[in-house]
């Protein structure tokens, strides 16, 4: 009763708090368990002990997204910007470390620095010199009356941060990566050393898989041993089956009879005569009122233009003939001739271009205006009509078009779809020898035909065309299949049991990561990722989704949390491995006696040679790359047997017989020097280290996992 009581008395208060609960799972519904969960921190992460907020990773998500543009998607840019907040703050974190700061005016003095800032015109004094105040005003007024442009130029200043804190890092532990005249020497020594070696090599594949086995267990141990090599995200596989939509053979000629229903005149329920496309004197409109899934195009065609199962028939025909349907690249088509011509195929052109404010590539100090550069193409125009040998050196000194004007404007041979349509039209519609004057988007052209060739038969085509689509009936029918079979898969979850069944095909999705978005064989698919890695989906689950032009249902087939990879993911990878160190071992039996004469006709092999090899080109002749056997022969001592070491493609005995040394060099500075750059390059390598040395709490996949 004293419990009842207190609940009484705290009734009001309790009604306010589940309020707010629930007005927050409104919101968002994944917040109600976190608004009860004291212990969650409201984070999206944690560097080195500190915390990445939600607030601050969608804020900077924001950014980058409206940065890049509509190119970039939502995970792309989440995996970015974590990047970029990790890099920060390790690098920040080290520099706090080693007590150095990178305060607000060495930020300021590189934003100063910038040429963007720099040199724009926007901040100089009357003398054309940078102005620092007028900067610092037009950062104030921008503050005071742009947030937008403000929020950008607080970025800006922010990466200039990251930046200076990045390279100042850098700088400092590059400064202590030199060389000395000592690694100089061994590093002459080690790229020039030549060695004269003998060896017998026994390989791997001499010994048969069925001699050596590998367990389990030997996998799980080797992982085990080697877990550095073995770490992996969270993953999951996924099996899926895909119901497509495609249109049926009942769709395609139901599709095609309308097609073809619309060629002739016909008559409507009033009895009155309808236009068919044949007879139509205005191809545009009708394309519009049929709904034609593709615009009117007033080209020429030439004949590989065409669809090459018709094209003969149609370059047999004349103006006004119809042709069709015919089915091309997911449509049926009818097409009307409406114009014949012959033309080239290729032209051979020069041209002189005067551009004028407003068009397009035109440079800034392109001050004529457009009437006024018509005046100078008609007046160069009427001097090569005169003399055309005039024309090369009028493009020399007129042509805005610098990548041809000193070869005298010439455009060598072009094709008809190569030009703008102003000069393409006046090129192939023209002979050889004229001369005219075109506009285009990027100003007047004066221009030549000087050659033409392939003259042949081209044709303008209006084509109605309607794309082959999946009709209401198949769309549904596909629903249903895919809806049975999700049923059937939840009676008794037999997914691929059922699958087989019905001869639907299973497609594999293996080791899908949490921040996925394409999934093979379905593209970008993140719904269907999202729900892989949902709280509550676990293995054996499935779920139908709806995409588009397909309905697929999908089914979890493993789990793999982050850590050590599961054995038998590993096996491909770790069991050749173990395989040729058990054949090792029983090759090392073998390799028995007192010289390589001897171990080779053990082993019914011969004694190989091996002449001028070195570490850095550790190619042994008839074995192949084994950089560890002549790293042996290098440090053995000369005629003396060495066995049983394992290389990469078997097991070898070998004798050095002699080793060259290299001239001794007065000094070894441009060795040092070579060194010292190769250390001073490596700053990736060095923030990799870092970042594998910091401790990393990564929950993106908390807020872009389903449930």
């Amino acid at each position: 009763m004293a419990v009842l009581s207190k609940i009484r008395e705290r009734s009001m208060f309790l009604i306010i708090i589940i309020g707010l609960a629930l007005f927050a799972f409104v919101l968002d519904p994944s917040t109600l368990g976190d608004f009860f969960n004291s212990s969650k921190v409201n984070e999206i992460g944690e560097i080195n002990g500190e915390s990445v907020s939600r607030q601050e990773f969608a804020t900077a998500v924001e950014a980058y997204k409206q940065q890049a543009g509509a190119n970039v998607s939502e995970m792309q840019a989440a995996k970015t910007v974590w990047n970029n907040i990790v890099r920060t703050k390790i690098y920040k974190n080290q520099l706090s470390e080693a007590g150095i700061t990178v305060g607000e005016a060495d930020v300021w003095k590189e934003v100063l620095n910038a040429p963007s800032v720099k040199g724009n015109p926007q901040f100089l004094n009357e003398a054309g010199l940078f102005d620092e105040a007028k900067f610092k005003q037009f950062l104030a007024d921008t503050k005071e009356n742009n947030p937008q442009m403000w929020s950008a130029w607080s970025n800006y200043m922010n990466q200039i941060r990251d930046n200076a804190e990045r390279n100042t890092y850098n700088n400092l532990v590059t400064a202590g990566l030199g060389a000395s005249l000592k690694e100089g020497e061994n590093e002459h020594l080690i790229e020039n050393t030549k060695l004269n070696a003998q060896f017998v090599f026994v390989p791997y594949t001499s010994v048969a898989d069925s001699l050596v086995s590998v367990s389990k267990s030997d996998v799980e141990a080797y992982i085990k041993a080697n877990p550095s090599n073995f770490q992996v995200e969270a993953s999951r596989d996924v099996s899926y089956v895909k119901f497509d939509i495609i249109a049926s053979a009942e769709d395609e000629e139901a599709i095609k009879s309308e097609v073809a229903n619309l060629i002739e005149d016909s008559l409507d329920r009033n009895k009155e005569t309808v236009v068919g496309f044949k007879n139509t004197t205005n191809d545009k409109e009708f394309l519009e009122e049929y709904n034609s899934d593709t615009n009117l195009d007033l080209n020429f065609k030439f004949n590989n233009d065409v669809n090459q199962v018709v094209a003969s028939k149609i370059f047999e025909g004349s103006k006004g003939d119809v042709f069709g349907p015919y089915k091309d690249n997911g449509f049926f088509k009818i097409a009307k001739i409406t114009e014949v011509a012959n033309m080239p195929d290729s032209v051979k052109a020069s041209h002189i271009l005067i551009p004028f404010v407003g068009a397009q590539r035109a440079t800034p100090d392109i001050t004529r205006t457009e009437e006024e550069a018509r005046k100078l193409a008609d007046s160069l125009l009427n001097i090569a009509k005169r003399n055309k040998s005039k024309f090369a050196g009028l493009a020399k000194e007129f042509s805005s078009d610098k990548s041809n004007s000193e070869k005298g404007g010439d455009l060598d041979w072009f094709n008809y779809s190569r030009m703008t349509p102003a000069f393409r039209d006046f090129s192939f519609s023209n002979k050889k020898g004229a001369l005219g004057v075109v506009k285009t988007p990027f100003g007047f052209h004066i221009i030549k035909i000087d050659d033409q060739k392939n003259n042949q038969k081209v044709l303008k085509l209006a084509t109605y065309s309607r794309k082959i689509v999946a009709s209401e009936t198949t769309e549904n029918t596909m629903f249903q299949k895919a809806e049975q079979f999700a049923l059937s898969v939840s009676k008794d979850k037999k997914f691929f049991e059922i699958a087989k069944e019905n001869k639907y095909t299973t497609r594999p999705a293996i080791g899908l990561k949490v921040l996925d978005e394409s999934v093979p064989g379905l593209g970008n698919q993140r719904q269907i990722v999202s729900w892989a890695f949902g709280k509550n989906t676990k293995t054996g689950d499935f779920k139908r989704f709806d995409l588009e032009g397909s309905h697929v249902v999908a089914f979890v087939t493993a789990n793999a949390k982050k850590g050590l990879i599961q054995a038998a993911k590993a096996t491909n990878r770790v069991k050749p491995i173990l395989l040729n160190e058990k054949k090792a071992t029983l090759i090392s039996d073998k390799l028995k006696g007192s010289t390589l004469q001897e171990i080779a006709k053990a082993n019914n092999t011969s004694v190989r040679t091996a002449s001028g090899i070195n570490l850095k080109n550790p190619t042994l002749s008839g074995a192949g790359s084994e950089p560890k056997v002549v790293g042996a022969m290098y440090n053995a001592e000369l005629n003396k047997m060495y066995a049983n070491i394992e290389g990469n493609r078997g097991v070898f005995v070998f004798t050095v017989s002699k080793k060259e040394l290299p001239t001794a060099l007065p000094n070894y500075d441009a060795a040092r020097k070579k060194i010292s750059q190769t250390r001073k390059s490596q700053t990736f390598k060095m923030y990799e280290a870092i970042k594998n040395a910091s401790t990393i709490e990564d929950n993106r996949a908390n807020i872009y996992s389903a449930n």
